[in-house]
């Protein structure tokens, strides 16, 4: 561990989440100081787990902070230099907040939360965990045109009407649209003159083992078909209408992904993060020429067409390598979901 590590300070916000835990665990495993926000510091499972992490007792401290009452950030911000937001509105199927609710807390919480970094006079960087999701290249009639394909310059149209998916889902895609347009605006217009440099990674569905003692949603979708779970699998529906195929990437390797955008001199813009992207039936396929033990219904085997291509080169010329192809990411998703009991051993 070096001296310039233990001495610089970062923040997470949702640090007890899948995504939010495994990063923090990462950045305590590299040296780093970790500022981690949690929504309640009594839930002894949540702040337990990260307590219990390597280096967690001198260089961890947590902090009480909801993304309703996003100026609750500003005490985990101060004295940081780099900023990971990764906390977003619960958005499933229970949660008792209305669409409208939910996205005006994602944008309330980018803007207070990239102003209190301003305000620090500490924060050299502002990484937001933005979704793929949010890149579609469908036009405002829901069409994907013959020479489609995922990059930066997409944006979803958050006037569109799915076919598929809960109105959570919908409500997702529209918060995660507009709290991302929201960060990347603090590039152009930072306020008061004061630099901020404002990094989005538009990720894709995340998959790979856990520190969480359940499956994370987003992995129990990786391997819904072959539990053959409609609940779950809708999700991967409801993704390969809105991006055309599934983009997705490892957990280890979107961790990474955010560490090494935190460790460039400098660095600022929307980069896609995604290592793969089949469509349900290639999906569909690996898993049958893999998992022959189980049997996938017809009605969890996706259609047979050729799926849009997300281009995540701009990320890999800064220099990111990723660790973890297709094959990889599906195979320790399923190793997570048997080893948390959601994938029965055949």
């Amino acid at each position: 561990m070096g001296k310039q590590q233990a001495s610089c300070k970062v923040c997470v916000t949702g640090g007890a989440g899948y995504l939010g835990s495994w990063l923090v665990k990462k950045l305590l495993d590299k040296g780093y100081t970790v500022h981690a926000t949690l929504r309640n510091l009594e839930d002894k499972s949540k702040a337990g787990l990260l307590k219990s992490l390597p280096g967690a007792d001198t260089r961890l401290v947590l902090f009480q902070a909801d993304i309703y009452n996003p100026h609750e950030y500003k005490h985990a911000i101060q004295g940081c230099e780099f900023v990971f937001h990764v906390a977003t509105p619960q958005q499933t199927a229970s949660c008792s907040h209305t669409s409208q609710e939910i996205v005006e807390a994602a944008i309330a919480g980018v803007r207070s939360i990239a102003e209190s970094c301003i305000e620090s006079q500490s924060v050299k960087r502002l990484i937001y965990t933005a979704s793929v999701l949010a890149s579609s290249p469908l036009t405002k009639d829901g069409i994907f045109n013959s020479s489609s394909c995922v990059n930066e310059s997409n944006w979803t149209p958050t006037d569109i009407t799915f076919n598929r998916g809960f109105e959570y889902m919908r409500a997702y895609i529209i918060s995660k649209t507009l709290a991302e347009k929201e960060a990347l605006r603090f590039n152009q217009n930072p306020g008061d003159g004061k630099p901020l440099e404002v990094v989005t990674l538009a990720c894709g569905l995340v998959g790979g083992d856990t520190l969480l003692p359940y499956v994370p949603l987003s992995v129990e979708v990786m391997f819904s078909q072959l539990i053959g779970k409609r609940q779950t699998f809708e999700g991967l529906e409801f993704m390969e209408e809105v991006m055309g195929s599934v983009p997705i990437l490892h957990i280890e390797d979107v961790c990474d992904a955010h560490i090494f955008c935190m460790e460039k001199p400098s660095m600022r813009g929307r980069f896609l993060c995604a290592a793969a992207n089949p469509t349900i039936r290639e999906m569909a396929m690996y898993f049958r020429q893999n998992y022959s033990q189980y049997q996938i219904s017809k009605e969890f085997m996706g259609e047979e067409k050729k799926g849009i291509a997300c281009d995540s080169s701009k990320l890999v010329e800064m220099g990111f390598e990723y660790k973890y192809d297709l094959n990889k990411i599906l195979d320790d998703s399923v190793k997570c979901g048997r080893r948390l009991g959601s994938v029965f051993t055949i």
